[in-house]
C-alpha cells in the first residue's frame, strides 16, 4: 500500500451495506478499507493499532449512538475525519454532528460519486453535506430571526481562508498579520454567529450567503 492512499474504517450494523459499502470503496483507486465494525467494539483498539484516515459512521448502533462515538473518537485522534452516513434526517442530529466534529454527513441513498468525493473533501480537510443534508441544515431556526450577520470585510477574509481549510497560522502568514489577530478575529466570528466551534460557523455563514 502507498503512502498516498486513503485508509478507511466502516462502522455499520447492516451486513449488506457494509458489504456494498467495502466493494465500492475497494475499487475507487487509491482507497483501503482497514476494517469494517458493527459497533463500537474492536474500533477504538483498530484505530489505535493502524493507520485510519476516514471513518463512515452510521449514527444508529448496537450498544452505542454513533454521534457520542464521533466525539470520543475526535477526542483522541482529531485528525481522523469522520463521515456520518445515515438514514436519519433530523435537523437536531445533524447540527449534533457538526459540533461533535463530524467532517460531512451523508444520507444512505447518497451515489457512489458522491461518497468518494465526500471521502477525497474530508481528507482534503474540507466539510461536505449531501444536498439533501444541505436543504436540511438551511430549514428556518431561531437564528433566522437575528438575519444576516454583520461581519467586517478583514473577517469575511478570514472566514473565506477558514472555509478553505486553512490554519490560523497560513492565514497569518498569507495576509501579514499575526496569529493572534487571525485567532481573535476567529473567537469575534464565533460570538457573532453564536456557534461554538469552526465546523458550525462555516455552515451558518453558508446558510447567510456569506461564503
Amino acid at each position: 500500500m502507498k503512502q498516498t492512499d486513503i485508509y478507511i474504517a466502516i462502522v455499520e450494523d447492516h451486513p449488506i451495506v457494509v458489504e456494498g459499502l467495502k466493494n465500492m470503496l475497494d475499487k475507487e483507486p487509491g482507497f483501503v478499507v482497514t476494517g469494517t465494525f458493527d459497533s463500537s467494539n474492536g474500533l477504538m483498539q483498530h484505530i489505535a493499532d493502524k493507520a485510519v484516515d476516514v471513518i463512515l459512521l452510521d449514527i444508529s448502533l448496537p450498544e452505542t449512538n454513533g454521534l457520542e462515538l464521533c466525539k470520543n473518537i475526535k477526542l483522541k485522534w482529531p485528525d481522523v475525519a469522520i463521515l456520518i452516513l445515515s438514514n436519519h434526517t433530523e435537523r437536531s442530529m445533524i447540527m449534533q454532528s457538526i459540533q461533535n466534529g463530524a467532517k460531512g454527513y451523508l444520507l444512505k441513498n447518497a451515489s457512489v460519486q458522491e461518497i468518494i468525493e465526500a471521502v477525497r473533501a474530508a481528507m482534503d480537510g474540507r466539510l461536505i453535506y449531501s444536498k439533501e443534508v444541505q436543504e436540511i441544515i438551511a430549514q428556518p431556526s431561531r437564528r433566522d430571526l437575528l438575519g444576516v450577520t454583520s461581519i467586517t470585510k478583514r473577517e469575511k477574509q478570514i472566514l473565506k481562508m477558514i472555509a478553505e481549510g486553512k490554519t490560523s497560522i497560513q492565514i497569518a502568514e498569507e495576509l501579514f498579520l499575526s496569529n493572534l489577530t487571525v485567532d481573535t478575529h476567529r473567537k469575534n466570528m464565533l460570538q457573532k454567529f453564536g456557534v461554538k466551534n469552526t465546523a458550525e460557523l462555516i455552515i451558518e455563514a453558508t446558510r447567510q450567503n456569506l461564503l
